[in-house]
């Protein structure tokens, strides 16, 4: 059995903006800052990623849904974006992420860009492919790396679109964070009707945010 196409953590604006406008190294958020991740820097699953916040070591709803980040996952697939703030074709081949020399993910990731370069392996396990490919044939190619588990849709806001407008992904873990960017890149553009395919299920957070989990309609029969 194929393993489940899941996108989590990933934080969304009041008016649906998943980043802000003017991303570049000094602000990968762009305008937002750090304010759509305010929620997850406490706990201790992003302590553990490396990320720092107030309040290290917090329990309790965010930490619940923050901590499935990596069970049962083989691999992740971002957008090059996610990856750096390059355009266009290479030209600093020592970039390797935002994450320094032990990323995070400690498995294969699947960078999707116009602009292939050889694999980059990391420590800890992580190798960075660079792919251009459709949301379809980045699918087929994390099955082979992934060894049968899940497939994390790691982001940004474009590549989580693309693979919701495929129809490709069976559960969807955002957080609903109470800001307004009013500007960036909006998550939910030409997807209307998308509540037909999944169920979802909303829970409040004493931190502020509501985690919406979307999972796929079981096909009737």
């Amino acid at each position: 059995m194929a393993g489940r196409v899941r996108v989590h953590n990933f934080s969304i604006s009041l008016d649906g903006f998943g980043v802000g406008e003017g991303q570049r190294l000094e602000e990968p958020f762009g305008h937002a800052g750090h304010r759509l991740m305010q929620w997850a820097l406490p706990t201790r699953t992003f302590q553990r990623m490396g990320f720092h916040g107030s309040d290290a070591g917090t329990v309790g709803v965010d930490e619940a849904f923050a901590g499935q980040w990596a069970e049962g996952i083989g691999v992740e697939i971002m957008g090059r974006n996610k990856f750096g703030p390059q355009r266009g074709p290479w030209t600093d081949h020592d970039w390797k992420g935002w994450w320094g020399e032990d990323p995070p993910f400690h498995t294969p990731v699947i960078v999707l860009t116009h602009h292939v370069r050889p694999p980059e392996p990391m420590a800890g396990g992580t190798t960075f492919y660079f792919l251009d490919a459709t949301p379809q044939d980045a699918i087929a190619k994390a099955r082979t790396l992934g060894d049968g588990r899940d497939i994390r849709i790691g982001g940004g806001t474009t590549t989580v679109r693309e693979f919701l407008v495929a129809d490709l992904i069976d559960e969807l873990h955002l957080v609903v964070v109470p800001i307004l960017l009013g500007r960036g890149e909006r998550l939910w553009d030409g997807l209307e009707g998308l509540e037909e395919r999944f169920t979802i299920e909303a829970v409040g957070s004493p931190s502020g945010v509501v985690h919406l989990t979307l999972a796929r309609r079981q096909a009737d029969g």
